[in-house]
């Protein structure tokens, strides 16, 4: 398996443009493939949803990457790149009301790079770590417009399990947002992987985790954080998403303190554009309702 390899160290990758008409779709499609590639086989396995690697549609207004129709990976407006249209995406940013000036953040999935852009353009002392296990997701890299590696902010294509078992760098934050074609990375699904990552946390960090819908698979990981992190963690709905966002605190002191997040609130609102005061208000209601349930 790749591990740890700079996007710098490969080749520019070619992309197979198709009219997304052939998937019913309007706009363009792209695909990592070669000029002379069987084209209606792709469409073939691209419609009976088999095709293995991911791809991406293009309308001229929204650009979206997919592993397979049935689900949008990543979204981003061509209008304004670094705007999170995803509504998950936007609570997730929530760690900054906690968390307002982290000098390491670490990523786990890049998708199209939604949250790797945000944080690199509006915490600008913070470096950035985006791991990626899937080499032709960081391939599209181009597509999401992403900026270069640079001295703060790297991509590697690592397996996120490896990383976090092997490695001693600390971080203050890390967004665990890990998916592929069947939901949540099956490997994060271990008591074991929640404990060497938090032990890589310093001890006033927090990670933030996308659990998606309100399934199955989503309760067991909620489950193995509030076992590893001792039960400080608050769970946020995201409004009209059907996401769930876990903030799950590495320090002792717990519950925040309130007062402090809304003076947080509104200043990263005024500085960022985005609702944070919205962010924190359901924060509160949730903390409300942890603590009647104790």
């Amino acid at each position: 398996m790749k591990h740890d390899t700079f996007l710098g160290e490969t080749a520019a990758p070619h992309f197979l443009e198709l009219p997304a008409d052939v998937l019913q779709e309007k706009g363009v499609l792209r695909l990592l493939e070669a000029p002379d590639v069987d084209a209606h086989q792709l469409v073939r396995q691209l419609r009976e949803g088999i095709y293995p690697r991911p791809f991406v549609l293009d309308d001229g207004k929204v650009r979206r990457l997919y592993f397979s129709l049935a689900l949008v990976q990543s979204e981003m407006l061509l209008a304004d790149p670094y705007a999170l249209h995803a509504a998950y995406t936007r609570e997730m940013m929530g760690f900054m009301l906690f968390a307002p000036r982290p000098k390491h953040i670490v990523l786990v999935g890049l998708g199209g790079g939604s949250l790797a852009k945000f944080c690199q353009r509006h915490l600008a002392r913070s470096r950035i770590t985006v791991l990626e296990i899937d080499p032709d997701v960081i391939a599209f890299r181009s597509q999401f417009a992403l900026p270069p590696d640079d001295e703060r902010f790297r991509v590697l294509c690592a397996d996120a399990v490896e990383y976090f078992a092997l490695r001693t760098e600390s971080a203050d934050v890390v967004l665990l947002d890990g998916y592929d074609e069947n939901g949540i990375v099956g490997a994060f699904c271990d008591e074991r992987f929640y404990l060497n990552l938090r032990a890589q946390l310093k001890p006033n960090a927090l990670l933030v985790c996308n659990l998606a819908q309100r399934d199955t698979e989503g309760s067991v990981h909620l489950d193995l954080l509030r076992e590893v992190f001792a039960d400080r963690v608050v769970v946020q709905d995201v409004p009209g998403d059907g996401n769930r966002i876990a903030f799950a605190f590495n320090d002792p002191p717990f519950p925040p303190d309130m007062a402090t997040i809304d003076r947080e609130a509104r200043m990263l609102s005024q500085r960022t554009g985005l609702d944070f005061e919205s962010i924190a208000r359901r924060l509160e209601k949730n903390l409300l309702r942890q603590k009647r349930r104790r």
